[in-house]
């Protein structure tokens, strides 16, 4: 079962409103071995928030979700704007073919952030002004290139530079790159993107992003996609645990 909020708020941000299978998978596919997309196949996930996280352990799905999301959304299956088509590797799969998203209103601008593939955004930054043909690219995400930065300082870049407001975020694993300090900056950038009417879907194993306030937070498991409170993730309980008492996770795991 998929538990649904209700929330009164400015529906006019939310891009994304629903998702659904509406085209059955194929008998053969491994995607029919992911609880969360069999869950989908019978209901719908309802987006009544502007920000929206997937929490799980990983192989429960995160990632092959929102990577369906982004590209039944229009964006680049290795991440980047709706305007970016270079693919390095074509392993993404055919969910997003059998997704049907509900959407409300169109979004001014958007993102698909991949942490594992953001190299390759960076790349075709770059590839593409060498080209030439109008205003460097590179200017709308801080001017400086992306490659030479570390993975952090160019995450963040992005954000600040190249979010604008009024727009649709996807983000796979976006502190794969982020110190928790930096992780907290991002925060507060999501948040100044959040009161411009932006929407985003993130998927994360970080505690520290996943603790936005009133965020709806849905993990996916064995068991499917259940929504949960931020102290009732596993992620949170674990990392407060060991946090407190190291000792005792170390007796756990070493005895």
């Amino acid at each position: 079962m998929i538990y649904v909020k209700d929330i009164e708020m400015n529906e006019t941000r939310l891009y994304v409103k629903s998702i659904h299978i509406s085209e059955p998978l194929e008998e053969n596919s491994y995607l029919n071995d992911i609880p969360a997309v069999k869950v989908l196949e019978s209901s719908s996930l309802v987006f009544d928030n502007p920000m929206t996280i997937f929490v799980g352990e990983n192989g429960t799905g995160k990632s092959t979700l929102i990577e369906a999301i982004a590209i039944a959304m229009g964006f680049n299956p290795e991440g980047g704007t709706k305007n970016f088509t270079f693919s390095t590797s074509d392993s993404h799969s055919d969910l997003y073919k059998h997704l049907s998203v509900s959407r409300q209103a169109h979004p001014r601008d958007g993102f698909f952030l991949r942490a594992e593939s953001f190299y390759n955004v960076a790349s075709s930054i770059e590839q593409m002004d060498e080209e030439g043909g109008g205003r460097p690219i590179i200017d709308s995400y801080g001017g400086v290139s992306l490659h030479k930065q570390s993975h952090g300082e160019s995450f963040l870049a992005l954000v600040k530079n190249r979010f604008s407001g009024k727009g649709l975020y996807i983000l796979d694993e976006p502190e794969a790159a982020l110190s928790p300090a930096r992780m907290m900056q991002l925060l507060c950038l999501i948040h100044d993107l959040l009161e411009k009417d932006s929407q985003f879907i993130i998927a994360t194993h970080s505690p520290i992003l996943m603790s936005y306030p009133d965020a709806s937070i849905y993990e996916l498991s064995e068991e499917g996609i259940h929504e949960t409170t931020y102290k009732e993730t596993k992620h949170y309980q674990i990392t407060k645990d060991f946090i407190e008492k190291p000792e005792v996770m170390y007796r756990h795991l070493f005895e």
